[in-house]
């Protein structure tokens, strides 16, 4: 089972200033705090966020990350990170050391509080044989094809398997041999003895025990049989005290087995509380499906910054505040919908905008030769890492006569309310001087290859000396000193809203957006070259970017976060 499913989804221990700032007003807290008032586990409050190590956390994982941490958090109690590691065939150490990486990077500390299903194996075996022993549990012969025929459907009972009434003593020395590796994968499983008739079908003798002869991460070929999902989870919550053990909604039938079995063997019982997962427009948090995304190639790995995966939204540059954020606005609930994607970038913007710092850089460039300003002259203009902040300082960037401006800040022929530059209009170059365009050189396609300007030498940080009106501003980097640069504009990974919706004949991979990833070559002001990798920046006009773990000191990468807002290219678009 995928932690998808199983793991809670607050807004707080990574979440945990979002969630703080909003507590007690879901359903989940309203029902922790009914519990505290009545005495209930002595109001104590301990929460578990399970994965399962096989594969990397993504945004689905992170609403559980926020509220089972969160809570914890609020309510002065506890979290455990616990991997729910009962399948060695699909789980792996990268797994665990890259969840361990995405929980602390979201804000949860589980302490000293690192537990494994699979610490429990001798236990959860001994319980299995009490089962046994009590006529609750039996071996099967079925395969799982029978199985699954036998226990009928929504309207038809099941039927019992032939080797449902086998004796305690056999089916303790079946299960035995289990254990000990004599019998063949597939051969035979241990099940639960309840009700082929129960109109809940998970309660239909469901199985609790299956062979697998696999090496397991961490305890190598100790084992032979491994237990089932909804058999461990419940006893794993009650060994551990957890008190409320929060479930995504694909887990309600299931409640009425977690119960069956800690009530059954009389052992300490939390409480499960299910809620909706997350489901977000154009994107896929089906683990099985980015596993093939992965295996497949279509992109470069588990962090590619196109995934929803936690380190590829990280190598993209979201800060985790954004997504604890995040999490906190969608809230909790206990039926599905899907969230707009427009939501997480609002919160990306939202904490980029006031902490990202500002630098200029040009994408797709077009010389401009200023005629009238000095040849061989360069000098330094302050400038203001962050307009609205002063704490973050400010840098010195060069200007001379040659520098560079965006290619779609020039028109040839501009349309009405069009204000950046073309031949005749005068534009603000941002911190630096008023620029007017005389004449634009054309190569033999008639692409402008270069512009021909005049600066006002009197209006230095774009001031205007006789106050005249010039309404548009744009960037530019200095000729001489740009540091080229490799810039991956990203975009979605996926065209559609619901990507899981195909055609008949086609899947989620035709759906795919071929445009997701535009690499362009840039040249960047010189400050730029300095940045950390993973440090968010604000290219202005252009975007929120921060620096690749790709970058070398020759060529530094620098992956797009998220777009800015742009009113002409609005316009445009309406005609």
């Amino acid at each position: 089972m995928s932690s998808e499913h199983h793991s809670a989804s607050p807004a707080a221990a990574a979440a945990p200033e979002a969630a703080a700032a909003r507590p007690g007003t879901d359903f989940i807290r309203a029902r922790i705090l009914q519990d505290n008032a009545s005495g209930r586990f002595g109001g104590k409050v301990h929460t578990r966020f399970p994965p399962e190590p096989n594969g990397y956390l993504h945004l689905g994982h992170a609403k559980s990350i926020c509220l089972n941490f969160g809570v914890a958090k609020e309510f002065h109690g506890q979290c455990n990170l616990r991997f729910d590691d009962t399948n060695p065939t699909k789980e792996d150490t990268e797994y665990v050391d890259a969840i361990r990486e995405d929980v602390r990077w979201l804000g949860g500390d589980w302490e000293d509080r690192e537990f494994y299903a699979s610490d429990y194996f001798e236990r959860l075996y001994s319980y299995a044989e009490e089962l046994i022993k009590m006529g609750k549990a039996y071996v099967d012969d079925l395969s799982a094809d029978a199985i699954r025929e036998y226990r009928g459907t929504l309207t038809r009972p099941g039927r019992e398997s032939p080797w449902r009434n086998r004796s305690v003593e056999e089916n303790l020395d079946l299960f035995r041999r289990m254990r000990a590796g004599e019998f063949p994968d597939g051969s035979r499983v241990l099940r639960a003895k309840i009700d082929m008739a129960s109109p809940n079908l998970v309660m239909r003798d469901p199985t609790l025990y299956r062979i697998r002869h696999a090496a397991h991460h961490r305890t190598g070929e100790a084992w032979r049989i491994y237990p089932m999902y909804d058999y461990t989870h419940c006893l794993s919550d009650s060994i551990e005290g957890i008190t409320h053990s929060l479930c995504t909604l694909e887990f309600v039938n299931n409640r009425e087995l977690y119960d069956w079995v800690l009530d059954t063997l009389g052992v300490y019982h939390p409480q499960q509380i299910e809620f909706a997962r997350l489901n977000l427009t154009y994107t896929i948090l089906s683990k099985r499906k980015l596993i093939q995304l992965v295996r497949e190639g279509h992109v470069s790995g588990w962090d590619d910054p196109r995934m929803p995966t936690l380190s590829g939204l990280r190598r993209r540059g979201v800060p985790p505040e954004a997504l604890r954020e995040f999490c906190a606005r969608i809230g909790l609930a206990r039926a599905d919908s899907v969230v707009d994607y427009a939501m997480l970038e609002f919160c990306i913007r939202e904490r980029l905008n006031a902490h990202a710092k500002r630098l200029m850089a040009v994408l797709d460039p077009i010389k401009v030769v200023i005629e009238n300003y000095p040849e061989g002259q360069v000098e330094e203009l302050e400038m203001p890492f962050h307009p609205e902040d002063p704490a973050y300082g400010s840098r010195k960037t060069p200007f001379a006569r040659e520098i560079y401006i965006e290619r779609d800040d020039f028109r040839l022929d501009p349309p009405q309310k069009y204000h950046r530059l073309s031949p005749g209009a005068e534009v603000r170059l941002r911190y630096a001087y008023l620029l007017t365009c005389r004449e634009a050189l054309l190569d033999q396609d008639g692409n402008v290859r270069e512009l021909r300007c005049v600066y006002d030498p009197q209006s230095r940080g774009g001031q205007s000396p006789d106050g005249r009106k010039v309404k548009g501003t744009i960037h530019w980097v200095a000729a001489a000193s740009a540091v080229p640069a490799e810039v991956r504009l990203y975009s979605q990974l996926f065209a559609v809203e619901n990507p899981d919706e195909a055609p008949e004949g086609k899947t989620f991979l035709d759906n795919l957006n071929p445009h997701s990833l535009q690499v362009v070559r840039g040249l960047l002001e010189p400050a730029a070259a300095a940045l950390e990798t993973g440090e968010a920046v604000q290219f202005e006009r252009l975007g929120y970017f921060c620096k690749d773990k790709d970058s070398t000191a020759a060529l530094p990468v620098f992956n797009r976060t998220a777009t800015l807002r742009d009113t002409w290219a609005k316009l445009e678009r309406k005609g």
